[in-house]
């Protein structure tokens, strides 16, 4: 399986490193959320329309770092404006699936509850905010069995496809979350997390020099002429995600 664009198409450094990953306002340090808290609410209070300035950057501008800055921002704020606009906006605009999960993420670092209801790809969505994982070891576990049985694959004997294996699939599981791809995943059955995790070494191969085909990835996992069909599904559903860019 050839033609998958190359790893620029879906390393989106803004969307993965302040949502998963250690950032200036990292959540595993109270004392550093706590400065991040109290920054952003002098702001606010030197300013009554930081909120909604903030908002205007998330809504109405193109989407950049900015937008990331301006989400994590209004984490901190206290104005449930805030979240009526947020969930409105997600509801009504097309946006990258990326960019709708970290407004869920947003929304539940603000104390929001309940549900939420929109299209993700084409697919309504029902998310129960409280639940929307804010790190990586947040997932379910049969989540990160798959990434976990990619790493018994190459961590050792290819550790760069490793590498981008990690990078794409928190990525691909965000984007996806809520969805019926997404909810397959949480049946902690061996065939499903052979087939997922053959599917996220297949795209990844794809985009590697010396990859190894289609047929040698199927027989690393065990991929048997009855779980073809489902390895396939799985396999253009990540090759969707990653030939979407950021449209």
């Amino acid at each position: 399986m050839a033609g998958t664009p190359g790893l620029a198409y879906w390393c989106f450094p803004g969307l993965q490193d302040e949502s998963l990953e250690d950032n200036e306002f990292d959540l595993s340090d109270e004392a550093e959320e706590e400065m991040a808290r109290q920054h952003v609410r002098s702001k606010a209070a030197e300013d009554k329309e930081y909120a909604a300035k903030l908002l205007q950057t998330v809504t109405d501008q193109p989407l950049s770092e900015q937008t990331f800055l301006a989400l994590d921002q209004l984490s901190y704020l206290e104005s449930s404006d805030v979240d009526e606009v947020l969930v409105q906006w997600l509801g009504r605009q097309k946006l990258h699936p990326l960019l709708q999960y970290r407004v869920l993420q947003t929304l539940r670092r603000r104390g929001q509850t309940g549900h939420v209801t929109f299209l993700r790809s084409g697919e309504r969505v029902d998310i129960d905010i409280e639940s929307v994982p804010l790190r990586q070891e947040d997932f379910p576990p049969s989540v990160q069995s798959i990434l976990e049985r990619v790493g018994e694959q190459t961590q050792v004997h290819d550790p760069t496809l490793f590498y981008f294996a990690q990078e794409l699939w928190f990525q691909f599981v965000m984007a996806i979350y809520g969805t019926v791809d997404y909810r397959s995943m949480l049946v902690e059955e061996d065939d499903i997390i052979d087939i997922w995790a053959a599917a996220l070494h297949q795209i990844v191969s794809d985009t590697l020099p010396g990859g190894h085909n289609d047929e040698e990835i199927r027989a690393l996992y065990g991929i048997t002429d009855h779980l073809r069909l489902r390895f396939e599904q799985a396999y253009r559903s990540m090759r969707q995600f990653t030939s979407s860019g950021l449209k």
